[in-house]
């Protein structure tokens, strides 16, 4: 999904020319699931009837039915597929994301809707494959600062991580980022993580925390950060640490505030928008060119749901 090309990101005004109307919203749609024309999502059969002035589908084999939604976190939303399209725009053309309230007053939709819209979008944001090459890790801590917490709720454990939740991260040089939450940062954690993140045989910069070492089927060179050393021939954690800062950015200046519960996925979200950095948020005209951030967003629905029961669990 990665590339080094850069394109010149649309309007507000090229989405609505682009996607007037619901119609045209849900061709939109369908053309990044099925580019090559509808299938059936319970049989694959390839011939279907189209009903419901273009609305639904009925497979000419099995007779089951279906629409564009079906079987992605849009399932079952009453909000219209234009808006669903603008959201995932809205959500990747900000560097630092955007809220639930601010979504909300950009959608014409209550701030509950909004929230659970943003959470399913980011449940389609998960990255699987394993990078290789160069690859950097290093661990960061979120959360609020013990000072700014009200005196009950400070924990009084020493300074640091305290009170935070911990993300593991991986950059490629060439390549993606993935991240995680973890629970702890001590060798069997960091380990795990590293080996479900990274190929074997990749070259692994990392810094000297001691969770890393006895790492096997990896290349490593780790920098001393306590003794000041930051750069070791080329061996640095600095990729891994940027994206860390854009992280906390969108934290502390557009969210606030981030639930342990609720952790993973804003970190998913941010994943994904590393991945596409650079991609145009959708194309502009009726010719798919197929490198934009909303069709890699539509990419990722399928199979995938969010209830509001489970999201609140």
């Amino acid at each position: 999904m990665k590339t080094n090309q850069i394109y010149d990101q649309p309007s507000a005004m090229d989405f609505f020319n682009r996607i007037p109307d619901e119609d045209a919203a849900r061709k939109y749609l369908a053309s990044g699931r099925w580019p090559n024309g509808v299938t059936c999502i319970h049989c694959g059969h390839g011939e279907v009837w189209t009903i419901n002035d273009g609305n639904l589908y009925t497979c000419k084999k099995c007779r089951k039915q279906f629409t564009a939604r079906t079987g992605t976190v849009m399932e079952d939303s009453h909000i219209p597929l234009r808006k669903w399209i603008y959201a995932m725009y809205l959500m990747t053309i900000s560097r630092k994301s955007i809220s639930s309230v601010q979504l909300a007053k950009e959608l014409g939709i209550t701030q509950k809707s909004a929230w659970f819209m943003a959470h399913r979008l980011r449940e389609s944001c998960q990255s699987t494959t394993k990078l290789s090459g160069t690859c950097e890790a290093d661990e960061t801590y979120v959360g609020g600062k013990e000072k700014n917490k009200h005196a009950s709720k400070r924990k009084h454990e020493g300074r640091g991580g305290t009170g935070k939740s911990i993300v593991f991260g991986v950059k490629s040089r060439n390549g993606e980022t993935r991240a995680k939450v973890i629970e702890v940062v001590n060798r069997k954690e960091l380990h795990a993580a590293v080996k479900e993140a990274v190929a074997s045989g990749a070259i692994l910069y990392t810094d000297d925390h001691r969770g890393y070492h006895g790492l096997k089927d990896y290349r490593r060179t780790s920098v001393n950060h306590s003794d000041g050393q930051y750069v070791k021939g080329d061996a640095h954690t600095n990729s891994i640490e940027s994206f860390w800062a854009v992280l906390k950015r969108a934290h502390f200046g557009t969210f606030h505030h981030w639930s342990k519960k609720h952790l993973e996925r804003y970190v998913n979200e941010f994943v994904f928008k590393a991945n596409t950095n650079g991609l145009p948020a959708f194309d502009k005209t009726g010719t798919d060119c197929g490198l934009t951030t909303v069709r890699a967003h539509m990419a990722g629905m399928n199979g995938k749901r969010l209830t509001y029961e489970r999201l609140i669990a």
